[in-house]
């Protein structure tokens, strides 16, 4: 079935671009919130290729712009999905938005999270939202520490044992991406995560730099209220034109669908 692209009001201000395929299909519903990596652009072409296997899907950003901070007009389209995908970064969304997603999250549905998504939400000390600054560590596994400099890239390579794993069907065992390395210092993520890919840091020449300890850059994990977690701290634009980490986000669209009640 061929997807549409319609374009929703929503509300006064705001818009929501939403790609249909088939309406028994799973909703997916994508949240593009930076204005560091041109997420609207690149969670599009994965909803094109959401759509393309008869999903249907929601693209949000911000609004009017994303340097707006505080406005995702739409949250309220979470109430029918069955995955969210979240590229956010430095966020102090109104309680009326937040609450969306955290209607979302405690129902137990599947949540993917990419790179920035670690430092989602930036509300100043004492704010009443403040405890969603730590939502990088309490949700998805890791929060933002470091990172190794932009004039660095990343190699990745399949994590000891996973390469079993239906993650990484079609993933080559090693690849290279634009991406400089989110240092997790060794600590993230946590225990009883399962982690899929590991990155090296290496300099703009593409050799690893010594020094420099590798860190996970896709795992797996459950929200605290029990939904299935894929996050990879990958996802810069370049990324999306590597077959590999391409194929990585297909798979891990339908491994977080599969089995929650579909």
């Amino acid at each position: 079935m061929r997807a549409v692209l319609r374009m929703m009001a929503v509300g006064m201000a705001g818009m929501v671009a939403v790609i249909s395929g088939c309406k028994a299909a799973p909703h997916v519903v994508f949240v593009a919130a930076e204005d560091e990596y041109q997420s609207e652009r690149t969670l599009g072409m994965l909803a094109e290729d959401a759509a393309a296997k008869g999903w249907e899907t929601t693209l949000l950003t911000g609004w009017p712009d994303q340097t707006a901070a505080d406005n995702v007009p739409g949250l309220g389209a979470l109430a029918g999905a069955d995955l969210v995908v979240l590229y956010m970064r430095f966020r102090v969304l109104p309680a009326e938005q937040v609450s969306e997603i955290e209607r979302y999250l405690k129902s137990g549905k599947p949540v993917i999270g990419l790179r920035t998504s670690t430092h989602a939400f930036a509300y100043p000390a004492g704010h009443e939202l403040a405890w969603w600054n730590g939502f990088g560590e309490r949700v998805l596994g890791a929060p933002w520490i470091r990172h190794f400099g932009h004039d660095s890239t990343t190699e990745v390579e399949h994590a000891a044992g996973a390469s079993g794993s239906e993650l990484l069907a079609g993933v080559a065992p090693v690849f290279r991406v634009r991406s400089w390395l989110y240092d997790l210092e060794g600590r993230y993520p946590p225990a009883g995560a399962r982690v899929v890919l590991v990155g090296h840091s290496c300099d703009a020449k593409g050799e690893r730099v010594s020094g420099r300890e590798p860190s996970a850059v896709a795992w797996t994990s459950r929200t605290p209220w029990g939904g299935r977690v894929f996050m990879t701290t990958l996802g810069h634009p370049e990324d999306f034109e590597n077959g590999s980490f391409r194929g990585l986000m297909r798979n891990a669209m339908e491994w977080a669908v599969k089995g929650e009640g579909r």
